[in-house]
């Protein structure tokens, strides 16, 4: 793989990262008020927002975070398949 692929293959993966840690952390009680908390939230809400305009929630369970996986898969297959 070229370099330039990697690097974007790298920040989705480490974006996936972020949200994955945005779902779990709260599961072991990390406050939402707390500082690391606020830095995820301003991270991944501009990507959850619109989504949730679109998926609408599934009962008390927001399910923004599992499309927004979703979709950066499906983009970083797709880049590193034109790319790659």
């Amino acid at each position: 793989m070229e370099p330039l692929i990697m690097i974007v293959a790298l920040l989705i993966d480490l974006y996936v990262f972020v949200l994955l840690a945005r779902v779990l952390l709260p599961l072991f009680g990390m406050s939402r008020y707390h500082s690391a908390m606020q830095l995820i939230f301003q991270l991944t809400e501009p990507v959850l927002e619109p989504i949730r305009r679109v998926v609408p929630p599934a009962g008390m369970f927001d399910l923004s975070p599992m499309v927004a996986m979703i979709l950066l898969a499906v983009l970083r297959r797709v880049l590193t398949g034109l790319l790659g």
